[in-house]
């Protein structure tokens, strides 16, 4: 758990911050009345670095004349006192433990107790269920003591009690989850250990290697991890009966060992890490298909935004020698000198027609609204059906509001995929088409393209998929990343308890139509403030210039007297008596300056 030289460690004084030294080794005039109560020099000071050692580190190390250098020379400024004087303390072990006796009931800790010890234990069983690292658990144990100002025990002891907290945590998390393993299910769990001839190797070590590529084959190999753990039944297991914590900790710990070291386990151990890993991987990969699937979708859309660039390009090329003709014939056509007669024979005589002619044959159809980027992903098509069909299949999708037709295309497209069917129905929906792409439907289905239309649906279908995805219109049950917005929130029965108290806190109607009365005077108010301050329109100020436009000048800051800008950089937790007390100043609103500054104790 811990080496020889980290045991020591933990026994002595550590290195010391700037800011624990300032918030730990400053003495107010009670500290100091209290350890100058002490005979000689020596004990005032070692008791003096016993006070303030105890509610920095919890504990006060057996060798207090090796505390930090940088400590020990603060307090002998504040005492008067030499450091040397240090040196001579603790000679007697008995001195320094009475003296660490009364130091502990001056500043008010306790030493730990059976009940204390106990309550202690159930704290480490409790950190134990989310996380098993002894170190970890050792230094929470640290920060509790601390925290319920308890003097911490020797080091040995309280690892004892975290190596008590981990098997009770063994132990508890085997009992909550062995209802689960039970039937078949001990032997589809020790089957992931063992080498699958299929596979090459151990399905748990296929299921904990991950995608190096967005491409239908790492598509397809995903959805094949899918399927694979459906037919276990991991994404019905319900595993809510242990902590989140907990649960994430084990299926770290399944992919960390190898088959041979979770095989060596007692069931009771082994069991709880395969079903944690189990039902992790059934999220994660269902997350891994969903994001690889938007990544292959997006790579096309990439792609065919390039050669959308390049084909503009070539176009903005070929369209000088026009732009040169254009020139030309303004040159005519404005020219004043020219009559309006004579332009068509000038036109002939200096153009010629045949170079009209050709320029008017040459140039291209116009541009779709999106200059053609969904027709260049027409040519993607092939690639995107090598796993889309798949994805629509194993995959379900919900949505929330405005998504009903999107909801209706994806359908309609999975069932095509299934049914080999080519025609899209006449009732397929096209709401949700953006205005971008509209024209290429109407376009195709105008000249009875019954293939064109078919490519552009699906590929606005497949689009439209994976924005959903992103936006959180469209989410998938049982996952995490694409998993329903609403969620995240609270449900309707756990805000109803809430809503008065934060309605009060904030201020605001319990009502929502009240709420929204509130909000449209505030607005209506805030509107005329607005209409007046731009009326005014003073320099320096908010106000629209005679183009109509807005000029909005910088905002000015608050402008912080000097004496409360030392305060607030330097108090918080550096001040006299913010060990264990707070401190504060008197504020005088009329001249906005500090007129007090004390701390209990000080005065």
């Amino acid at each position: 758990m811990f080496s020889a030289e980290e045991l020591e460690q933990l026994r002595g004084f550590p290195e010391i911050e700037r800011v624990e030294l300032i918030r730990y080794f400053t003495l107010t005039p009670a500290d100091e009345a209290f350890v100058r109560q002490f005979r000689g020099s020596v004990n005032v000071f070692g008791a003096a670095v016993q006070l303030c050692t105890l509610p920095w580190l919890g504990f006060v190390p057996a060798e207090v004349a090796s505390a930090p250098a940088a400590a020990v020379a603060r307090l002998s400024e504040r005492l008067g006192m030499p450091v040397g004087e240090l040196r001579g303390y603790g000679a007697r072990e008995q001195t320094r433990s009475d003296h660490l006796r009364l130091v502990t009931a001056y500043a008010g800790w306790r030493t730990v107790d059976a009940a204390e010890w106990k309550g202690l234990d159930e704290f480490l069983f409790a950190r134990a269920m989310e996380h098993d690292g002894p170190k970890l658990l050792f230094r929470a144990a640290c920060e509790y003591l601390i925290s319920s100002r308890l003097v911490r025990p020797g080091v040995v002891s309280l690892l004892e009690h975290v190596a008590i907290a981990r098997a009770r945590a063994r132990v508890e998390t085997w009992t909550r989850v062995k209802y689960l393993v039970t039937g078949r299910r001990p032997a589809e769990l020790d089957g992931l250990l063992v080498v699958d001839p299929t596979l090459g190797r151990t399905p748990l070590s296929w299921l904990s290697t991950g995608p190096t590529s967005a491409s239908p084959p790492s598509v397809k190999i995903e959805l094949d991890k899918l399927a694979y753990l459906r037919r276990l039944d991991a994404h019905t297991l319900d595993l809510a009966v242990l902590p989140a914590e907990r649960r994430r900790f084990l299926a770290q710990v399944g992919r960390r060992l190898t088959a041979q070291a979770l095989e060596r386990r007692e069931p009771e151990r082994r069991y709880p890490i395969l079903l944690t890993l189990l039902a992790q991987s059934a999220v994660d990969v269902l997350d891994e298909v969903l994001l690889l699937f938007d990544q292959a979708v997006s790579g096309r859309e990439s792609h065919a935004k390039a050669k959308m660039a390049e084909a503009l390009a070539e176009r903005g090329r070929a369209g000088e020698s026009r732009q040169a003709l254009l020139d030309e014939i303004l040159d005519i056509v404005l020219d004043s000198d020219v009559d309006d007669e004579q332009v068509g024979p000038r036109l002939r005589e200096r153009v010629g027609m045949d170079r009209m002619r050709a320029a008017r044959a040459a140039w291209p159809e116009r541009l779709p609204r999106d200059h053609g980027h969904l027709a260049m992903m027409d040519a993607s098509m092939s690639y995107l059906r090598q796993f889309a069909p798949d994805v629509l299949k194993a995959i379900r999708f919900a949505g929330g509001p405005g998504t009903d037709e999107l909801l209706a295309a994806v359908s309609i497209l999975a069932e095509l995929y299934a049914t080999g069917a080519r025609k899209v129905p006449d009732s397929a929906p096209t709401g949700f088409v953006p205005t971008r792409y509209a024209g290429y439907l109407a376009a195709a289905q105008q000249a009875g393209d019954t293939t064109a239309y078919r490519h552009y649906w699906e590929l606005c279908v497949l689009l439209g998929l994976r924005d959903g995805l992103r936006s959180g219109d469209i989410f998938v049950p049982d996952s995490r990343r694409y998993a329903d917005p609403a969620s995240f929130l609270l449900t309707p029965e756990q805000w109803e308890p809430q809503r008065i108290e934060f309605c009060h806190l904030v201020g605001k109607p319990i009502e929502a139509a009240d709420a929204l009365a509130q909000a449209d005077d505030e607005l209506h108010t805030a509107l005329v403030d607005l209409e007046g301050q731009l009326a005014r329109g003073a320099a320096g100020e908010v106000r629209l210039t005679d183009d109509g436009e807005l000029i909005i000048p910088p905002l000015t800051a608050e402008d912080i007297q000097p004496r409360p800008r030392r305060c607030v950089t330097s108090c918080p937790g550096c001040c006299p008596g913010c060990r264990w007390r707070r401190c504060w100043w008197n504020w005088t609103p009329a001249r906005g300056s500090p007129t007090t500054w004390s701390t209990p104790g000080a005065r």
